[in-house]
C-alpha cells in the first residue's frame, strides 16, 4: 500500500474513533469497532487464525492458560502481542499484564491499546524482558506525519523487526525527553527548578526562593520557545522561494560552519520529519548511522557521512511553498504539499544516495 493511501485511511480511522468513543463501553466493543480495523488497515488478515490469533495462549510460570487478546504470528511463532482495554480505560495501570506475557513468548514487540491510544514496546534494555517505557506511543485521533511513518513500518508488507529496532531506541528516549520538556513547559518540577535556579541564582536555594522562581522559570521557558519559533518564521519569510545552488566556496564554508554552534538556526519538526523519512527510505541500502542532517538558514540538508560533498537532498520551506532539490545531474527540483510526498520519489532518492555509498 502506498503511504499516502495509508495516511488517508489511518486519519479516517482516527475520525471514526472520535465519532464512536462515547458509544463504546466494553472491551469487546472496542476490539471490534476500533482495534481490529487498525490491524486490518496494516494489512493483516484479521479473519485468518494462522496470521492474526485471538486469545493467544501465553503461559506464565506456573499459571497455565494465560491468554493475550491477539497475537500476530508468522510460521506459527508470535511476532507481536496485543493487549486491548476498553476505550473508557486509561492505559497507565495495564502494562504489567503485557509485561508478563512478553517474557514467555518469542514475540519481538508488544502493543497495549484502548483503541484510541497505542503504546508499542520491545526489549531494548534487557533481552526477552519488555521495557517499562514504550518506544512509540500515539493518539490515533491526532497523528503527525512522522508518527504515521513509524506506524507504517508495522504494516504487513513493510514489517522488519531488525529495521524497527534500529530506530526504536532513539524513538523511546526522544519520546521520554519530549514528554519531560512538555511537563516542565507547563509546570516546572522541583528538580528542574533547582537546576535552573542553580545556574542563574547565587544565593541559598530555599523553598521560598524556589516558589518565587516557579512562575519566572515557566515564563522564561515559554518566551524562549516562542522567540525561537518567531525567529524561524522570520527567517523563512526573508528567504527567497527560488533556491540558489551553493558554490564550491559556499560548500567549503558550510563544512566549517557545521563545527560551530549557531544559535540562530532552529531545526523544525517538519525538517526532522524529512530527515526521518529519508533515513527510512535509505535503510535497505545504507546503514542508518551514516545518514546525517545539517540545518542552514535557507535550506535543510540530508547527507551521508556528515560530508557536504555527499548531500542527497536539500529541503526548502517558506510561507508559500515546500520543495526539495535532489543532488542528481540536473539538480532537479520537486514541489511537494507535505513531507509524506517524499515517498513518491523514493527510487530517485535511493539512486542519488547510491552514488555516494
Amino acid at each position: 500500500m502506498e503511504i499516502e493511501i495509508f495516511k488517508t485511511q489511518l486519519k479516517q480511522l482516527g475520525e471514526k474513533v472520535e465519532s464512536l468513543k462515547n458509544n463504546l463501553e466494553t472491551e469487546e466493543a472496542t476490539k471490534m469497532a476500533l482495534v481490529t480495523p487498525f490491524f486490518s488497515l496494516l494489512g493483516y488478515d484479521i479473519f485468518n487464525p494462522n496470521e492474526f490469533v485471538p486469545e493467544f495462549t501465553a503461559d506464565v510460570g506456573i499459571k497455565k492458560g494465560e491468554k493475550v487478546d491477539y497475537a500476530i504470528v508468522k510460521s506459527g511463532k508470535p511476532l507481536i502481542l496485543i493487549e486491548v482495554k476498553s476505550i473508557t480505560n486509561k492505559l497507565d495501570n495495564h502494562c504489567s499484564q503485557l509485561f508478563r506475557y512478553f517474557g514467555t513468548t518469542a514475540a519481538s514487540f508488544g502493543i497495549l491499546t484502548n483503541g484510541r491510544e497505542y503504546r508499542f514496546f520491545t526489549d531494548l534494555d534487557a533481552a526477552n524482558k519488555m521495557d517499562s517505557l514504550p518506544f512509540l506511543s500515539f493518539d490515533i485521533t491526532n497523528l503527525s506525519d512522522t508518527i504515521i511513518y513509524e506506524i507504517y513500518k508495522f504494516s504487513k508488507e513493510n514489517f522488519d523487526a531488525n529495521d524497527i529496532r534500529v530506530t526504536a531506541n532513539e524513538l523511546k528516549y526522544l519520546s521520554a525527553i519530549k514528554s519531560f520538556f512538555d511537563t516542565q513547559f507547563k509546570q516546572p518540577d522541583e528538580n528542574f527548578l533547582r537546576y535552573v535556579v542553580g545556574e542563574v541564582y547565587e544565593g541559598k536555594k530555599t523553598q521560598s526562593v524556589l516558589d518565587n522562581f516557579t512562575p519566572i522559570v515557566a515564563k522564561g521557558f515559554n518566551q524562549f520557545i516562542n522567540e525561537r519559533v518567531n525567529q524561524k518564521l522570520t527567517n523563512a519569510l526573508k528567504a527567497n522561494d527560488e533556491p540558489k545552488e551553493p558554490s564550491k566556496q559556499e560548500e567549503a564554508e558550510e563544512e566549517v560552519a557545521a563545527t560551530e554552534n549557531n544559535g540562530e538556526i532552529v531545526t523544525t519538526p517538519t525538517e526532522l520529519e524529512v530527515y526521518t523519512l529519508v533515513k527510512f527510505m535509505l535503510s535497505p541500502i545504507v546503514d542508518s548511522k551514516r545518514v546525517y542532517y545539517r540545518d542552514n538558514r535557507s535550506y535543510f540538508n540530508v547527507l551521508l557521512d556528515d560530508k557536504i560533498t555527499k548531500w542527497i537532498l536539500r529541503f526548502y520551506q517558506s510561507n508559500s511553498n515546500m520543495f526539495f532539490i535532489l543532488n542528481d545531474d540536473d539538480k532537479t527540483r520537486y514541489d511537494i504539499d507535505s513531507t509524506m510526498d517524499l515517498s513518491n520519489y523514493k527510487n530517485k532518492i535511493i539512486e542519488v544516495a547510491k552514488k555516494h555509498i
